[in-house]
């Protein structure tokens, strides 16, 4: 069976078959729920769901005008890609001499280890103390959240580039510097976005925690501001509109990986 491959359209087949066994279920849970009692809001029916997306999507505020659910996915897409962005240069700074040099790598590789067993959800009081409950604290609950790990990746990436290109850059006169951005870097950069690919789904928990505590837009408000009406649509809504956006990002950045390093192979 490990070589055998499923061509495209059961390729297409078997990966729909979870997608749909899942909506199956909702539907007949729903379906019962309903039956027994046609005001339950736990489960709301698919069509009810529907209806509700469209009017998120399209429908403006009655106050303002606006339409919440796009002026809440931009305020959360702004605070995710700044916390991803300042973790993976933080990262690639931090990582990368700490898998090259091996001071930097007595130095800082204990505490980088320390500080990734800390919760971040346990220090949210402190950042809300530290910075406030404006954007900062948010974004910088993210950095916290997933920095250490993509800095313990890199390191570890770092370490696992063979000795003998070291070898043969120093043979040819390279400095540490130039060894890092011509032999270490190329090789670390397709790594990193793996990484940041792994971390997204940690990076979209702390942003949710954080905009449910202190925040006035964004899509983790928007679901713990409506859940006290137990509005099911709305909230099933959002998540799944969550689910899309993270998969989106994930394809992009596979993409972006597969074009930019072809060399490294197919990837998940």
């Amino acid at each position: 069976m490990i070589n055998r491959r499923p061509a495209r359209p059961v390729a297409i087949l078997l990966a729909a078959l979870p997608f749909v066994a899942v909506l199956v279920a909702y539907a007949i849970a729903s379906d019962i729920r309903l039956a027994a009692n046609p005001a339950d809001k736990l489960l709301p029916a698919p069509a009810t769901i529907g209806t509700t997306a469209l009017r998120l999507f399209t429908e403006g505020d009655r106050r303002s005008g606006e339409i919440l659910l796009w002026s809440d996915t931009w305020a959360s897409l702004r605070r995710l890609g700044l916390g991803v962005a300042i973790a993976a240069v933080l990262a690639l700074a931090t990582g990368v001499p700490i898998g090259m040099l091996p001071y930097a790598r007595r130095a800082f590789s204990g505490f980088v280890a320390v500080l990734s067993m800390v919760p971040p959800l346990a220090l949210l009081p402190i950042l809300f103390i530290v910075f406030g409950l404006g954007e900062t604290s948010k974004v910088v609950l993210i950095v916290v959240g997933i920095a250490p790990f993509l800095i313990r990746d890199i390191a570890q990436r770092t370490l696992d580039i063979p000795h003998e290109e070291i070898v043969k850059a120093k043979t040819l006169g390279a400095s540490s510097a130039v060894i890092a951005l011509r032999v270490v870097i190329p090789q670390i950069l397709p790594r990193l976005i793996a990484g940041i690919r792994l971390s997204l789904g940690a990076s979209w928990l702390f942003l949710i925690a954080a905009e449910a505590v202190a925040a006035d837009s964004g899509l983790g408000y928007r679901i713990f501001l409506v859940r006290r009406y137990l509005a099911m649509d709305v909230i099933l809504t959002y998540v799944i509109w969550i689910t899309l956006l993270a998969f989106l990002i994930d394809g992009a950045l596979r993409t972006l990986s597969r074009r930019a390093f072809p060399w490294l192979g197919a990837g998940l």
